[in-house]
């Protein structure tokens, strides 16, 4: 790097090919320009890379005129799962909007800041996605050469806080809540806790998938809702295709579902709503809400049954591996939360050491 006599940085290196290359342009900061040579190593060690001169020709024959149509190019060439591209188009139409018809290349730091610092704090969930599908949307950008560096830094903004904290039901409220749940739903709630089974995926659990003889639940396909249609297609990430061993109390309950209440063969929905399709989550609120108030639970979502199942099954001391195989989980990080939340596990800890301390078996 070189400060040039306008007070501003130069950054240049020599690339594989022995040639000099220098930045698009030039730097207020000195950090911007390191931030270049970086991101030029990292293609380096990659070997991704190529001159930048050349990925900026390359670029400039599909330069969009603005973020909106960078956007909407980079929405269309991601493979992603439909609830997943609905999540990320809702916020390009509204969190994003602001940067519509700008050109990308002239979205700066201090404009980031700006924008940030005026979505609504009430929903920091969506702030935080909406903050981080720029950062990504830019990191490409960056990497087709249209900005020599990605101007999201503001640390931690791509994360939020959980708001809702999850307590899991207690074996006499599940009882309760099962017991106040319609007969049709009840199996479907046991699943949900003691299964820690998604919502889409006990909707769309099906006969030939429950293996009784096994005690296994082959969880192979997942129901999502998007744009108002419902889209069958494979579970929430490639660990979610698993099979879930059935707790035995729950077979007798399984084998008389199976028995009189499924139509249809193989292919029956466990399930189903009245017209023989898949259940809407409206239709099981409609009944779960109440049964929710019964247990004496009102703060009692759907989903928290899998956290329910999940933290019950780190109680019995399953490792990490275990959990997030039976979860369909893919990195350690959200299984851990449930080791973490084991009531009483701390203590049978302490306990132990104790053991071992005094020499006492048991």
């Amino acid at each position: 790097m070189r400060r040039l006599p306008s007070k501003r940085w130069q950054a240049f290196y020599t690339g594989p090919d022995i040639g000099l290359h220098y930045a698009p342009s030039t730097f207020e900061a000195k950090e911007d320009a390191e931030a270049w040579l970086t991101d030029e190593r990292r293609l380096i060690a990659a070997d991704i890379w190529t001159p930048p001169k050349l990925r900026r020709e390359l670029a400039e024959a599909r330069r969009p005129a603005t973020f909106s149509a960078y956007a909407a190019i980079w929405l269309k060439e991601r493979d992603l799962k439909p609830r997943t591209r609905s999540h990320y188009q809702a916020l390009i139409d509204n969190q994003l909007k602001t940067w519509d018809a700008l050109p990308i290349n002239e979205i700066r730091p201090a404009m980031v800041r700006d924008w940030h610092a005026n979505l609504n704090k009430k929903h920091a969930t969506t702030r935080a996605h909406a903050y981080g599908l720029l950062r990504t949307i830019l990191a490409t950008a960056v990497s087709d050469g249209l900005l020599a560096i990605n101007p999201c830094h503001i640390r931690g903004a791509g994360t939020a806080k959980r708001i809702h904290k999850t307590e899991p039901l207690s074996l006499p409220e599940l009882e309760g809540l099962v017991a106040a749940m319609p007969a049709k739903y009840r199996p479907m709630t046991l699943l949900a806790a003691w299964c820690a089974l998604r919502f889409g995926e006990l909707v769309e659990l099906r006969r030939k998938d429950i293996d009784l003889k096994a005690g296994v639940i082959r969880v192979r396909r997942g129901a999502v809702r998007a744009d108002g249609q419902v889209i069958i297609g494979t579970p929430k990430s490639e660990a979610g295709i698993r099979d879930v061993a059935i707790p035995p109390h729950l077979i007798p309950m399984l084998k008389d579902h199976l028995s009189k209440n499924i139509t249809g063969g193989k292919e029956g929905l466990l399930f189903p709503a009245a017209h023989g399709g898949t259940l809407a989550p409206s239709t099981l609120y409609k009944s779960f809400y109440p049964a929710r108030d019964k247990a004496g639970r009102p703060d009692l979502r759907w989903h928290d049954l899998r956290h329910t199942g999940a933290v019950l099954a780190a109680q019995t001391g399953a490792t990490l591996a275990e959990l997030m195989g039976r979860l369909g989980h893919s990195t350690p990080s959200a299984a851990m939360r449930y080791q973490h939340a084991a009531e009483g596990r701390d203590a049978q800890i302490a306990q132990r050491l104790s053991a071992l301390a005094t020499g006492e078996t048991k």
